[in-house]
């Protein structure tokens, strides 16, 4: 067996306190910034003086654009503005600076270098490598190259107090008089993933309205806060807004602009030679059709990358069909090779340069990867840009054989997406732990070049995009323990110490409520108001976690409000009240079948949460004077196919005409029988692990309805034995334990009223062995992954899967299942049964193509049965991915008795959350949720 890297080993780290917490340094990043002196320590601001900031005029425009941000970072944190020199400047004193520069383009930094004896090799010659260090009475920031310093430079206004997101999110700065930074520093030997990006995309109607209302268009003033965000978050690549967009024409100050800060540039997936797709629209003739319009294709190419002229640019090769679609029908191999032959020539002919001089991806998109699993190739100077299924499932990744490859590989994923089975663009429903589980697979099978993803309107992505490009710098040195400590990491950055630990459970269960079911996906039927209380416990759980979000809201600063308002507290209100509007909608439509006297009122509360949605939107937007009014206007109510509305639609609701007289209803719990549409009702089997059950009473009619409990055996009690209705009441059924029967048991009781008698079927079933881990409740085992009796190989990944509950297999496999990882399940029945047996296991696709995911179990130590995720299931891809679980269903014959169930890893990306085993005794399930053990 052969481990895989250290990505997916939990480690320890020994983190080293060096000063005291001030700003915040994420991913084992020391803290070397404090509010008071330490030993050798440097004084940024103290009370008596403000240190200089020094550059060389000659260094390059991006250091000097963020060293301006720097300086405005310290006098935002202290109040004090310090002075922003160049070295030939007579002002600059000979201590008491910090110096800035980059190796070979700051002469002070290289005299420096030269004779303190300052060390830099371990950053010379590396990619966006930085040291920040005392030398003699100055500080240094030095950079091995243009992005070095500037990743220094943003590394210490993180930790003075500046979140990257102080602008896009309104945090505020972390004021403090004093700054001191530690005497020997930190040390950045640069990232593990070389190019990390975001794309801007799926932009309307949010972003661009807001951006038409704020600049006019997408120009270069829009851009600029973009580009600084990426850099302060340590990404260097960018895809810009498309959609009728064209980055470089609508403004060609944009390109210049993203070359000077140190952005490289890259046009989508079907946006080929740096030239927009929009473009094509307003200066292109004829079709986009390489065999009937190839010169006019070329001409057009050949403009994009001469205006590219030397600016750092991921040149997009290939060709997909215009807007966005398959270029012909099936697979044109030899086509698309021609076209990626004529594209590389133009290249080479424009640049003057050899094509391989010139970084280019070729991204394999949807259908495109087809044509790579066909055969085609590109030369091996190309990166082949891998992509996930828009559902954040990666469709490929390289064998590890593969790894050579000069171009490398890379990934393309998706916080926000426009198609089917679904459009998801609202709200921010990514779990970290999901990004980190797949991500980590394509580090680990060398998808190491280039790392970027789909970000929608960028904003409500704040919190993902963080985690996608601070995991991308170093993958290696980041553990299932540094998963677990990221949110309270993140949450302190932005709102400080006191309440992070509370922001952080916050922001990973709305996270995973949100990722149970995507919002624009939630229904009516969503969530079983008949079985399990499913659809109360989705309640409870939105409304305990609102709860606790205001109260934090009433406890932080006043400062923080805006900013918590919109990174957390704004999709908490907006998702809660969304999954209250569906419920009660569920209701309403139930309530009207059964005839209950509460179906108008449900139908007035899916209004009342209809018009809610609309005021949470406009809280969003009138927040900081309306600064981002229209930045959440995203349709997500009132879909019919899988592209947006164009407004929130609301849902249509039954009303009944009620009558004067009581009438009496009866639901039975865990079932979808009802008094009067049926007469033969019964409650589930009793035994020892069933020990209670319920019935709902109901009023049809306004008049009080009066109930009474009559000859209820006397192993059983009951909550109460008469009541008066107005609506209706739950009556609670429990065990006699001491007047239990020596044998199965079958009898009746009534519930009375004064127009109707119903009886009510009551069996008691004892157990007549021991019995052993989990029994069923009525009918029904359901078993969390993570209860399991024997643990061979596998980690818990946190806050993963519908319950929050993940297992994975820690390391590589044989296709011998017996000899990789496993676990152990223990189980009772009570008699003799058929059963079924599902395994529920995170979407995935067959990313090496090893012709599915496969993974096995056993029974009692009897044969091994092979199954495969992706064959073995009923679900289709769309079903899965709108689930967002995979169902593997077993049908199996199990006998009365205690009995162990052992699962084995054959195949990576197997990720089980539960299993679920129905005996013929059950009630056929109709959750959403698997039920609790």
């Amino acid at each position: 067996m052969t481990p895989l890297s250290n990505s997916v080993k939990n480690k320890t780290r020994l983190v080293f306190a060096i000063f005291a917490l001030l700003g915040f340094s994420m991913l084992g990043q020391e803290t070397i910034v404090s509010s008071t002196a330490g030993n050798g320590s440097f004084g940024l601001v103290t009370a008596s003086q403000t240190a200089n900031l020094v550059l060389d005029n000659s260094d390059y425009e991006g250091v000097a654009i963020a060293a301006k941000n720097f300086q405005k970072d310290i006098e935002r944190v202290t109040g004090k503005l310090p002075e922003l020199l160049s070295e030939e400047n007579s002002e600059v004193k000979k201590h008491g600076n910090v110096i800035i520069g980059t190796l070979g383009k700051n002469t002070m930094i290289d005299s420096l270098v030269q004779h303190q004896n300052i060390d830099v090799s371990k950053i010379e010659g590396k990619w966006e490598a930085y040291i920040i260090k005392k030398s003699g009475e100055n500080l240094v920031i030095i950079g091995s190259d243009k992005r070095g310093t500037i990743f220094g430079i943003y590394e210490l206004s993180k930790q003075i107090g500046v979140s990257p997101w102080y602008w896009w999110a309104d945090v505020p700065v972390k004021k403090s008089n004093e700054l001191y930074i530690a005497k020997n520093g930190v040390t950045s030997t640069g990232p593990k993933v070389q190019y990390r990006g975001i794309f801007i995309n799926d932009e309307a109607p949010a972003l661009s309205t807001w951006v038409t209302e704020n600049y006019g268009k997408f120009n270069h003033e829009f851009y600029e806060p973009v580009f600084e965000l990426i850099l302060r978050l340590k990404g260097n690549y960018m895809w810009p807004a498309m959609w009728g967009k064209a980055f470089y024409d609508d403004d060609p100050a944009n390109g210049v602009l993203a070359d000077k800060y140190g952005i490289v540039m890259g046009t989508s997936h079907h946006e080929p030679l740096a030239r927009a797709q929009a473009e094509w629209g307003r200066y292109g003739s004829g079709e986009w059709n390489y065999e009937t319009n190839e010169d006019t294709l070329k001409s057009f190419w050949r403009k994009g990358i001469k205006r590219m002229d030397d600016r750092e640019t991921l040149v997009t090769i290939g060709m997909r069909g215009d807007g966005d679609e398959p270029m012909t029908e099936g697979t044109a191999i030899s086509l698309l090779e021609r076209i990626v032959k004529d594209q590389r020539e133009i290249i080479s002919d424009v640049t003057q340069k050899p094509t391989e001089e010139t970084p280019q991806v070729w991204a394999l998109y949807k259908e495109v990867q087809d044509y790579y699993d066909q055969g085609m190739r590109v030369p091996d100077d190309v990166t082949l840009l891998l992509a996930d299924d828009n559902w954040g499932n990666i469709r490929k990744l390289p064998k590890l054989a593969d790894s050579t490859r000069s171009g490398g590989y890379g990934i393309y994923y998706h916080f926000d997406y426009v198609g089917g089975p679904r459009s998801y663009k609202w709200i921010n429903t990514t779990q970290i732990s999901r990004v980190y589980e797949q991500m980590s697979l394509a580090y680990d099978y060398h998808a190491r070049k280039v790392w970027i993803t789909n970000v929608g309107d960028l904003k409500p992505m704040e919190y993902p995009i963080s985690f996608f490009l601070d995991y991308a710098w170093n993958p290696e040195d980041f553990s299932i323990e540094d998963l677990k400590a990221y949110p309270e990491q993140w949450a302190t950055s932005q709102f400080g110490k006191e309440y992070a630990a509370e922001i952080a459970e916050l922001l990973q269960k709305y996270t995973t409520y949100n990722s149970r079911r995507k919002p624009e996906l939630l229904s009516e039927e969503t969530y079983s108001l008949t079985q399990f209380n499913e659809a109360e416990e989705i309640l409870s759980d939105f409304n305990e976690l609102e709860k606790k979000a205001d109260e934090i809201a009433g406890k932080l600063e006043e400062k923080y409000q805006s900013a918590y308002f919109q990174l957390v507290l704004h999709p908490i209100k907006a998702s809660a009240n969304l999954n209250r509007m569906y419920i009660a909608l569920a209701k309403n439509k139930l309530y009207a079948e059964q005839q209950r006297n509460t179906t108008n009122r449900y139908a007035e509360k899916v209004s009342e949460y209809f018009k809610k949605d609309e005021e949470i939107t406009e809280a969003y937007h009138s927040i900081e004077n309306g600064k981002w009014n229209h930045m959440i206007f995203q349709p997500h109510i009132g879909f019919t196919s899988w592209f947006d509305p164009k407004q929130n639609i609301e849902p249509e609701t039954s009303k009944i005409d009620i009558p004067e007289e009581a009438g009496l209803g009866i639901a039975i719990a865990n079932s979808e029988d009802y008094y009067p549409k049926s007469s033969n009702l019964s409650l589930p089997i009793f035994d020892k692990n069933n020990a209670k059950s319920s019935v709902e009473i109901f009023n049809r009619g306004k008049e009080e309805l009066e109930i009474k409990i009559k000859k209820l055996p006397k192993w059983l009690k009951v909550s109460k034995t008469k009541a008066e209705i107005n609506e209706s009441e739950h009556l609670f059924f429990e065990l006699v334990s001491e007047k239990l029967p020596a044998k199965t048991t079958k009898e009746s009781f009534i519930i009375q009223s004064d127009d109707d008698k119903v009886e009510i079927e009551v069996t008691y079933q004892p157990f007549d062995f021991k019995t052993e881990g989990f029994v069923a409740k009525n009918g029904i085992i359901s078993i969390p992954a993570n209860k399991y009796q024997e643990n061979n190989g596998w980690e818990m990944i946190p806050d993963l899967g519908k319950r929050d509950i993940a297992l994975r297999p820690e390391s590589s496999f044989t296709q011998e299942a017996s000899e990789n990882a496993s676990l152990s399940y223990q189980f009772s029945i009570k008699e003799d049964t058929e059963a079924k047996m599902s395994f529920l296991i995170s979407p995935s696709l067959d990313f090496l193509d090893n012709g599915g995911l496969k993974f096995a179990y056993s029974i009692d130590g009897g044969d091994l049965n092979t199954l495969n995720l992706l064959k073995d299931t009923k679900d289709n891809w769309g079903t899965s991915v709108s689930n967002n679980v995979t169902e593997v269903i077993e049908e199996l014959n199990l006998e009365k008795g205690a009995h162990t169930l052992k699962v084995y890893a054959i195949d990576p990306g197997i990720v089980l959350q539960n299993i679920i085993i129905e005996t013929d005794s059950a009630t056929p399930l109709n959750t959403y949720l698997a039920p609790t053990e």
